[in-house]
């Protein structure tokens, strides 16, 4: 399940680019086009476990705010650096949620999670071209920039939205509640920013009817039911199979062609984020 979902959502960047809207109409809409079918699965779901507590919903709501947040920024990174390294970017969540339960919540991270973390960076500054000229992107600095952004937003999402998922780890009704509140949240930051168009051409509904149904509903359900069926470790390090899969299509369909550099820093961030994905905290043993 867990390979499958990052399998599927491994296609987003691919298709936020062939719908060539504005970052906040992409976002917009992957997530209203997905609500209806979430919507009616997660009232299958209640039907059969029972409505879900206040606290959980409004933890999943949430999360939606921070998944809006992730969109927003993921989608500007696109443009700037290309889907397959902005992809690659946007998953430094897995080094971030380490060190924001070390900050936030006082768990000091395993010694090993540390000493990646030069890694990370040294490949974060091959990526956005500043130690070279003719560096990929058409402004590979800032692409760099929100892909940070990307990676700390996506950090809060999968924390909270994992708060939220109740003791009997839901998977349509938080999922629900947090794209919902996303697509209100991303409206709003679209009339604040200025790039929401709401009446966007019938080529790219195609495509964005696309991304909400497979990435948004099928995708991150698959990554959901798996999350209670395996270690965290474990899932973090599937989900890896995204980033090598978005810088392969973008590279085969688009032409993307990052250069040397940039190659290297992929690699470098790659590596450092398996190695983190799999140091296992001593809470994690035995499961």
């Amino acid at each position: 399940m867990a390979i499958a979902g990052a399998l599927t959502i491994a296609f987003s960047a691919i298709l936020v680019k062939q719908a060539a809207v504005s970052p906040s109409t992409a976002a917009i809409f992957r997530c209203a086009y997905a609500v209806p079918v979430l919507g009616a699965l997660a009232w299958w779901e209640d039907r059969r476990l029972g409505p879900r507590s206040r606290r959980d919903r409004a933890m999943a709501a949430l999360a939606g705010v921070f998944f809006s947040a992730d969109l927003i920024c993921w989608h500007h990174a696109i443009v700037d650096v290309g889907a397959g390294l902005a992809t690659v970017l946007g998953n430094l969540q897995v080094a971030f949620v380490g060190l924001v339960a070390w900050l936030v919540l006082g768990e000091r991270p395993a010694a090993r999670m540390l000493a990646t973390l030069p890694l990370v960076l040294i490949g974060v500054v091959l990526v956005s071209g500043v130690l070279e000229q003719g560096a990929y992107g058409a402004d590979p600095t800032q692409g760099v920039l929100y892909g940070l952004a990307t990676g700390l937003a996506y950090t809060g999402f999968i924390l909270v939205l994992r708060a939220g998922s109740g003791e009997q780890q839901r998977v349509a009704g938080p999922l629900f509640d947090a794209t919902f509140v996303a697509a209100v949240v991303s409206v709003a930051a679209g009339a604040v920013i200025g790039d929401a168009d709401l009446v966007p051409s019938w080529p790219a509904h195609v495509w964005l009817v696309l991304l909400a149904l497979s990435s948004q509903v099928v995708g991150w359900l698959l990554i959901s039911g798996s999350l209670p069926r395996l270690p965290a470790a474990q899932t973090s390090l599937l989900l890896t199979i995204q980033p090598v899969g978005s810088v392969i299509l973008g590279a085969i369909l688009f032409a993307e062609a990052p250069s040397g550099l940039q190659l290297v820093g992929v690699a470098a961030i790659l590596a450092g984020l398996v190695m983190v994905a799999r140091v296992r905290p001593p809470a994690m043993e035995g499961i």
